[in-house]
C-alpha cells in the first residue's frame, strides 16, 4: 500500500459480502462477492452501510476507500433479488444504524469517501462513485448507468448528481441510453479525477485518502458537510419522489418485468410502453 502505517483486519473477515480493514485513520471498504461481478443484494448494502457509518462515528478514521475484490468495481444492484422489494418503495435494506452509501434516503457518510474502481462499474456502481469525493479509475473500467435498458429508473442519484457532476447534455447522453463508457470518457466528462493503469487504482486511491487524512479533520468535515448544501435540498425531494412514487411505479410495468426477466434470460428485452 502506499501508507506506511501497518492494516489492521475488521472482525467481520475476509468472508463477508462487504470486508472492512482499517490502514491508520483510513477505512478500506471492499466489495467482497466476485463470483457475482459484485452485484449488490441486501445483505451487501447492508454491510456496506454499516461500514460507513463506522467511519462517521469512530473519531480515529478520517476517510474511507471503497473498492472491489475481483475482477470489477461491481455490476451493480442484484435486480433479480431486490426488484419485489424496491417495487414497494422499501427503503429498509438501509438499516437503522447504517448510514446510506448513496446519501439519497439517509443521511451519508460524514467524512470523505475515495472510490477505486475497475472492470465493471454500473448501476448502483456508477452512483457510488457520484456519492464519493474523488474517484480514482483504472484504464478497463466500463461505467453504465443502464436502469433505462431495464424498464426502471435510477434509484441512487444518478438523475440529480450525474447532470451536477458531468453537465447536462453529457448525462443525458448516457442516462437516456443506457450506453456504456470507458475510463477516459469518464475522465473527460468530469465523472472520475484520475485514470491509473489496471491494477493501480487502489493504491492510487489509498494514496489520496491518506493525504485528506493528513488535514485537519474538523476542517475537512466541515468543508464536506457545506459543499453537500449546493445539492442538499435537490437530493432530498429527488429521494422522496423515487421511494413514494417514481420508483414503485415504474417497477409495477410490464416493461419493468421485461427488462428483469431478460437480464436473468440474457437476452434483448422488448418494451411495450406499458
Amino acid at each position: 500500500m502506499a501508507s506506511t502505517q501497518s492494516a489492521t483486519a475488521d472482525t467481520s473477515g475476509p468472508s463477508a459480502k462487504v470486508a472492512v480493514e482499517q490502514d491508520g485513520p483510513v477505512l478500506r471498504v471492499a466489495l467482497n462477492r466476485p463470483d457475482k461481478a459484485n452485484a449488490l443484494d441486501a445483505d451487501m448494502i447492508g454491510q456496506l452501510s454499516r461500514a460507513l457509518a463506522r467511519l462517521s462515528d469512530d473519531p480515529e478514521l478520517r476517510v474511507a476507500v471503497i473498492h472491489g475484490n475481483g475482477k470489477h468495481f461491481t455490476g451493480g444492484l442484484d435486480l433479480a433479488s431486490l426488484a419485489p422489494r424496491l417495487a414497494t418503495g422499501d427503503d429498509t435494506i438501509l438499516p437503522e444504524d447504517g448510514r446510506d452509501p448513496w446519501g439519497l434516503y439517509r443521511a451519508p457518510a460524514g467524512k470523505p469517501v475515495v472510490t477505486a474502481v475497475h472492470g465493471r462499474c454500473f448501476t448502483a456502481g456508477l452512483e457510488l462513485v457520484l456519492n464519493s469525493e474523488v474517484c480514482v479509475a483504472a484504464e478497463d473500467t466500463v461505467f453504465g448507468q443502464q436502469e433505462v435498458t431495464r424498464g426502471i429508473v435510477a434509484l441512487g442519484g444518478a438523475t440529480i448528481r450525474l447532470p451536477e457532476r458531468v453537465g447536462w447534455g453529457n448525462a443525458m447522453r448516457y442516462l437516456l441510453t443506457g450506453d456504456s463508457f470507458d475510463a477516459r470518457e469518464a475522465w473527460r466528462i468530469g465523472l472520475v479525477q484520475e485514470v491509473v493503469p489496471a491494477g493501480e487504482q487502489l493504491d492510487r486511491a489509498m494514496e489520496l485518502a491518506h493525504r485528506i487524512a493528513a488535514q485537519a479533520p474538523l476542517a475537512v468535515q466541515a468543508t464536506l458537510a457545506d459543499a453537500r448544501t449546493v445539492l442538499a435540498a435537490h437530493i432530498e425531494r429527488s429521494g422522496a419522489s423515487l421511494r413514494d412514487d417514481v420508483g414503485p411505479r415504474l417497477f409495477a410495468t410490464a416493461d419493468a418485468a421485461e427488462g428483469v426477466s431478460s437480464l436473468i434470460e440474457r437476452r434483448p428485452p422488448v418494451f411495450r410502453g406499458i
